[in-house]
């Protein structure tokens, strides 16, 4: 279709009256593949959403704010709403959009809302004052009408708004921050605090979710994810992989689920799995803008810029692993060095944004009696610290359970051992970590001399140098 349009010779192409993101974000998918294999001039692109009713979202559920952040990637032309409601009604909803865009705007509202007939009753006055009050607001850069609106509308809009400014481009933020959507927008503003990502719904992370997966108990399993949703989890993870079912076709079907059950689809998704092919299929069926993990340099330059610039593509944010050719990074030097060398290559081949980066720096089992393990804690939290140093705007996330590996059953001692890692690590940088939402005790709940231990083993020091024996004590 894309093509068909332009060898007829248009001059941009229009993605309107969008009442579906997730049908939309296919359009511009197949936009840039396009312009990507014809390397033909890249022509500009107007996207336009459509408001169901006054609760402004649109018919898949959406929030305008959610909305805008699930098609931004697609660096339209101008966006806008269109169709929906008159001019009238439109206006507030509107202006969220104004205030999130930096870019043009747009709006082309029906006559007013339909009568018993199905027709408009705005004339060309009554519709062309209605824009007027957007343009004495300096609300806009393209006007025109949708349902009901013929060429005398036009021309009294045109008549109204002639010499009154144009809507001015808001400044972008010094430091840009990470947003991702649901249903509903999710600002990782500095401000927004630590962010759990749910770990139930990951055959890796629940025995009872990968019980019901493997039974196609699927109405059983989205029971998992709702309590996770109950328990505040702000970003939900999925993973399938496994060798008894068919991971591809396990995502999108529970993709295609999650998005009918309202308090799931309002949450941002992350999409987790080692194989390609799995993470495809769930970005495929995700209207929101969701998380990726992961991607890494283990694959190579060549295949992690393939990887990279899909995600781009699709508009997702990416979770990069400290790893290499080499293998994993456990020191701070390699951790370091990985991070520092996959934002270099984002950057400069790709132009990532660096706001849609999460750098997973490898949380690794520490008091494993090993002493080449007994860093891994602290060499993880300041290598989160340089690295935020370095690679401005990015994100960091982590696997607790890891670190906590070989006290499996102690779950109140890996609980507390959690707490206090995190105590640490979020000051330094870490903002995002995959956790069971609502298991972990605080801080300053946990007896001094147990955090005590804690510390001490998870920052490798203490005044004797015997705090690695002292913990593998106090576990037994």
């Amino acid at each position: 279709q894309v093509g068909g349009l332009v060898d007829g010779g248009v001059d941009l192409l229009m993605i309107e009256t969008i009442f579906d993101t997730q049908n939309a974000k296919a359009a511009i998918f197949a936009v840039d593949e396009y312009f990507d294999r014809t390397k033909k001039e890249r022509l500009p692109v107007m996207i336009s959403a459509t408001i169901v009713d006054n609760s402004g979202r649109t018919l898949s559920g959406q929030t305008i704010e959610a909305f805008f952040i699930s098609i931004k990637h697609a660096k339209a032309f101008t966006v806008g709403i269109n169709c929906a409601l008159g001019a009238a009604q439109m206006k507030k909803f509107y202006k969220m959009l104004t205030d999130m865009n930096e870019g043009w705007c747009h709006v082309y509202p029906n006559a007013g809302l339909p009568n018993a007939m199905g027709g408009y009753d705005e004339d060309p006055e009554i519709f062309s004052t209605n824009i007027l009050d957007y343009a004495k607001d300096g609300l806009l850069n393209f006007v025109g009408g949708c349902c009901g609106t013929f060429p005398s509308h036009i021309a009294a809009v045109a008549n109204k708004v002639k010499g009154t400014a144009p809507r001015k481009l808001p400044e972008l933020p010094k430091y840009p921050y990470m947003q991702l959507s649901g249903l509903e927008p999710c600002l990782l503003k500095p401000e927004a605090g630590f962010q759990l990502i749910g770990e139930r719904c990951n055959l890796m992370g629940s025995a009872k979710f990968k019980k019901l997966v493997d039974a196609y108990k699927w109405d059983e399993a989205m029971e998992v994810c709702l309590a996770q949703c109950e328990k505040k989890a702000d970003i939900l993870d999925f993973n399938f992989d496994s060798d008894l079912i068919d991971g591809k076709s396990a995502m999108g079907k529970f993709m295609r689920l999650c998005v009918t059950e309202p308090n799931v689809a309002r949450l941002p998704f992350m999409i987790d799995s080692s194989k390609w092919a799995v993470i495809e299929e769930g970005l495929k069926c995700v209207q929101g803008k969701c998380i990726v993990n992961s991607i890494s340099l283990k694959v190579g330059e060549e295949e992690f810029l393939r990887q990279a610039k899909l995600c781009q593509r699709f508009g997702a944010a990416v979770v990069l692993m400290a790893f290499d050719e080499q293998g994993q990074a456990a020191t701070f030097e390699d951790k370091v060095r990985i991070c520092q060398r996959s934002y270099r290559l984002l950057r400069s081949k790709l132009d990532f944004n660096p706001e849609d980066v999460i750098f997973d720096c490898n949380v690794l089992t520490i008091a494993t009696g090993l002493p080449e393990h007994n860093s891994y804690g602290i060499d993880f939290i300041n290598a989160v610290a340089e690295i935020k140093r370095t690679c401005p705007c990015v994100s960091f996330s982590g696997g607790l359970s890891n670190l906590s590996f070989s006290f499996r059953g102690l779950n109140s001692l890996r609980d507390a051992m959690h707490s206090v890692f995190l105590y640490h690590a979020v000051p330094k940088g870490l903002n995002m970590s995959i956790v069971n939402p609502g298991g972990l005790p605080r801080y300053c709940d946990i007896d001094e001399s147990s955090r005590k231990l804690c510390e001490e083993v998870i920052l490798n020091k203490s005044a004797d140098g015997n705090h690695v024996e002292r913990f593998l004590e106090f576990a037994e």
